[in-house]
């Protein structure tokens, strides 16, 4: 089976591998443009880039598929298919329409829900307790094609979204694999989306990073765990902000909704600094970085920064 690739972050590098790895017949892969990054503004290649050249791969970057002569590139591999996963361009239908059996796409999420950027972030800031990977066929509605097939996995109570992104890139690495397998078979299946069921999320960004107290204990904790490793939760402490990195339950309960207590610091010592939420419940903040410092536990915080609650 004769497979165009398109990808571009960790997360595709995963599912090129794993089609490499099976055996598929990887003719060409399309990745972004390098982009320059660091003081030095050197180019860096993607992580889909630099697995293609380490097969000896052909490597497109095309800028634009608005570009009859890129398409016609793009037919002139002949492909089966296309499979596309993390790619970060909108595919037009001459794209689409230039493989045998059309474009396929990973995405992290159980679709229809989150359809768009960032589901895997999403998913563990919503407190949801399973999520999973969908393979469907590519349209030109964004994440609205026929699903193939859907992976399940459960999410961590305190997994970050890191982690579960590394895990669903192998889980989805595997899947990608399964549907071009029965696609070239002819034995995969197709089952349209409800779009009555359909929810869409978007990009994180650093205006979601403070802590808020008035949420219950649990919405904090999967707040704290949702936004790493970017762009982190945050919190006061002493005038100073700094990032939070682990928090866990207490067992002290208070007034529910209290103004005068929600996000007051009740406790600080070895256990770590005690917060009140705005359920009643309480949480303790294990692990943070103060501005400039390295990450470390609240404990070893406390004794440069002691808090008088």
């Amino acid at each position: 089976m004769r497979v165009v690739f398109m990808g571009t972050p960790d997360f595709a590098e995963a599912s090129l591998r794993r089609l490499i790895a099976d055996g598929f017949e990887i003719c060409a892969v399309y990745t972004q443009p390098d982009k320059a990054k660091g003081r030095g503004m050197e180019l860096s290649v993607s992580p889909v880039k630099a697995c293609a050249l380490e097969h000896g791969i052909p490597v497109i970057q095309p800028t634009t598929f608005r570009d009859e002569q890129v398409v016609d590139q793009l037919r002139a591999f002949s492909a089966d298919i296309i499979a596309v996963v993390a790619y970060g361009k909108i595919l037009p239908d001459a794209v689409l329409a230039s493989a045998r059996l059309g474009a396929v796409n990973l995405h992290g999420s159980i679709l229809p829900k989150y359809r768009g950027a960032a589901p895997i972030q999403w998913a563990v800031l919503n407190g949801d307790r399973e999520t999973g990977v969908t393979t469907f066929h590519l349209v030109a509605d964004m994440d609205a094609g026929d699903i193939i097939y859907t992976e399940k996995t459960e999410i961590g109570e305190f997994e970050t979204s890191g982690e579960l992104y590394d895990r669903l890139k192998v889980i989805g690495a595997g899947l990608l694999s399964r549907t071009l397998r029965d696609l070239d078979s002819g034995t995969a299946p197709r089952t349209p989306q409800n779009p009555e069921e359909a929810t869409y999320v978007t990009r994180l960004d650093k205006s979601m990073s403070p802590i808020d107290w008035t949420k219950s204990a649990r919405e904090i904790v999967k707040w704290v765990y949702g936004l790493q490793p970017w762009p982190c939760a945050t919190m006061e402490l002493g005038g100073t902000t700094v990032k939070v990195f682990s928090a866990a339950y207490s067992d002290r309960t208070i007034d529910r909704y209290n103004a005068e207590t929600t996000g007051k610091v009740l406790s600080a010592g070895k256990q770590g600094i005690e917060v009140a939420c705005g359920d009643g419940h309480c949480l303790f903040i294990n692990e943070l970085q103060a501005p400039g410092k390295k990450r470390m536990s609240a404990a070893d915080y406390l004794r440069g920064h002691p808090l008088n609650p």
